[in-house]
């Protein structure tokens, strides 16, 4: 039996990425050669996902991209002989996980194993079947798994501990942060979505409201791809990985500014103005900037000895204006500022007293003044000292 179904693990032609997974690695190791170091490294590996066979093998199959899901999610036809193999994959698959830890190692020797697995039933077709049908949510492959990524060597890679924030954790900033909710539920429901530049004092959580954001409604189909200012040449390659995806995609450029003769100035210009390859309608582009005008302007630079300078000069400073939504995060009022410490401090369990608020603000004047950042530094040094006491 186990000969068998190493066999038809090894033919597996639509699901064949899962035999790259290390765990399915293993076990078809020791479907292969049965023995008590291959037994014992294989259920190993299940442990890191769990104690169950039939949970392990439901979520590599449901989240592995393959040429089936792909043309799907493409909305293209699918041929009679691939969806007959998917079919029968999906049995073979069920089969399998039913094996139980008992009637593997009869294969090893007599006695029991100190380690085994558990198993339960399960319809791998409806399963598969429910899937496919959330794929505007859910997704695929390494969507399926992961809602936060970076662009590393030409290829799309998760991030595996993303920044946690929640939008419930920050304070201040409600209207601009209404405005970006806004914008992003638009893209989630396939209308018109616009490009975003957030700008303002640093500290003021421009850069933790995408990511909260993101956080909020990933279960919704959203998802992060981050990109550095170098990598803005680039974007026109990013798209077009997830140009056909069913989900939606905030392309992240964080905290950007140029100088004059900035060659990624050219590069964020032609996207934003709608280059055939630069953005797609399941992909909004959020920028966050300390500067409006996003490009750095000395006096020196005005006396050139170029002709149309002042025409330089105007494309220089209306790069701003081809974000189809600008939202201000300005430094808060000190009733602001105040109100946001006393949340934090909520949140942390530090006790609101007027010495607290008289403290919070010196804290405030004596850095860079008064800030998101600064209230959470401050709250953050004062739950700390709470513990040490």
């Amino acid at each position: 039996m186990l000969k068998e179904y190493a066999e038809k693990l090894q033919s597996l032609a639509v699901f064949r990425g899962i035999l790259k997974e290390k765990t399915t690695a293993k076990l078809l190791k020791f479907l292969t050669d049965p023995a008590p170091e291959s037994y014992g490294d294989f259920v190993s590996g299940l442990y890191e996902h769990g104690d169950s066979l039939t949970d392990f093998l439901t979520e590599i199959v449901t989240e592995d991209e393959n040429p089936y899901i792909k043309r799907i999610s493409e909305c293209r036809e699918i041929p009679v002989k691939i969806d007959e193999a998917v079919r029968r994959e999906l049995a073979f698959l069920q089969e399998l996980s039913q094996l139980t830890a008992e009637e593997a190692w009869t294969a090893v020797g007599e006695g029991a194993p100190f380690a085994g697995w558990s198993v339960h039933e399960t319809d791998f077709l409806e399963t598969y079947r429910e899937r496919v049908s959330a794929l505007h949510t859910r997704g695929f492959g390494i969507f399926a798994k992961y809602h936060a990524f970076s662009f590393k060597d030409g290829c799309i890679v998760p991030i595996k501990n993303p920044d946690g924030q929640k939008l419930s954790q920050l304070s201040g900033y409600e209207l601009e942060r209404e405005k970006i909710i806004a914008n992003t539920m638009a893209l989630l429901r396939d209308k018109p979505a616009q490009n975003v530049l957030l700008y303002g004092d640093a500290g003021t959580g421009k850069s933790s409201t995408v990511k909260a954001i993101v956080n909020e409604y990933k279960d919704m189909g959203l998802r992060l791809i981050e990109l550095t200012k170098a990598q803005l040449g680039e974007l026109p390659a990013v798209t077009e990985k997830i140009a056909a995806n069913p989900l939606k995609f905030i392309i992240f450029i964080d905290d950007i500014s140029f100088s004059a003769d900035d060659d990624n100035f050219s590069a964020l210009k032609a996207v934003l103005e709608g280059g055939a390859a630069a953005k797609t309608s399941n992909t909004a582009i959020y920028c966050t900037s300390n500067r409006r005008h996003l490009v750095r302007e000395t006096f020196s630079s005005r006396q050139g000895d170029e002709v149309h300078a002042s025409d330089t000069r105007e494309e220089q400073i209306s790069l701003s204006e081809r974000f189809g939504l600008k939202v201000a995060f300005l430094k808060p009022n000190k009733d602001t500022y105040l109100h946001i410490v006393e949340k934090l401090a909520a949140e942390y369990g530090v006790e609101v007293t007027p010495d607290l608020l008289t403290r919070a603000e010196a804290y405030a004047l004596r850095r860079s003044g008064r800030s998101g950042r600064a209230a959470r530094h401050f709250i953050e040094l004062e739950a700390g000292r709470k513990g040490e006491l």
